[in-house]
């Protein structure tokens, strides 16, 4: 069964699925989408871009390694238009995938769980920034993001549910989503893109 006939038997859900969603896959460089995860928080996606660019423009077309990002000096790294905490972040990152010998291999072997714990160790990095990496980078299907506010949108509004008690909601959210395994990140997906096509 695909993840499309699992989802559609949740009746609400399945006003959300139009059509399928491209196939999740595994995207190389871990290390490197984790940085870029940071340089793109609580910045439009246009922007965030940019930045990106103009960060693997500094390493002359060479895919950078987290030594190479570490080598950086704190102001070519503010030039390109991060602030003082996100230098301070992807250097963290890059210090922490080194030390704990961080690879794709390595990763690819630990549960969505285990990968949570271990990145959340690393200052800078939340839950929902390795909950992101999980979708979108290493390619799992099971992510469900309660915590963020997309999804959560979403859910009020599809299943009209009540938000007076925050602790509730998120409850609430999670029971939903059990029926949904193992593709919850697929339904994130269709929530997200019904949201941004539905009229408020």
């Amino acid at each position: 069964m695909n993840y499309f006939t699992h989802l559609k038997k949740d009746k609400t859900l399945a006003i959300c699925l139009l059509n399928e969603m491209p196939t999740l896959s595994f995207q190389k460089n871990i290390p490197l989408r984790l940085i870029a995860a940071i340089m793109s928080q609580q910045l439009s996606t246009k922007v965030a871009k940019i930045i990106y660019q103009r960060f693997l423009d500094l390493y002359n077309g060479k895919v950078p390694s987290p030594q190479m990002v570490l080598d950086t000096p704190f102001a070519t790294l503010r030039n390109i238009g991060l602030s003082n905490a996100k230098v301070n972040y992807v250097h963290n990152v890059a210090t922490f995938c080194i030390e704990n010998k961080i690879t794709d291999k390595k990763l690819q072997k630990l549960s969505n769980e285990e990968i949570i714990e271990l990145l959340i160790k690393i200052k800078g990095v939340g839950k929902w920034t390795v909950e992101m990496l999980l979708m979108f980078s290493l390619g799992r299907e099971d992510v469900f993001s309660a915590d963020d506010l997309g999804i959560q949108q979403a859910m009020i509004k599809l299943y009209k549910l009540d938000t007076t008690n925050k602790k509730l909601l998120l409850a609430n959210m999670q029971k939903i989503a059990e029926k949904w395994k193992p593709y919850r990140t697929y339904a994130c997906l269709h929530l997200w893109r019904w949201k941004d096509t539905v009229k408020a």
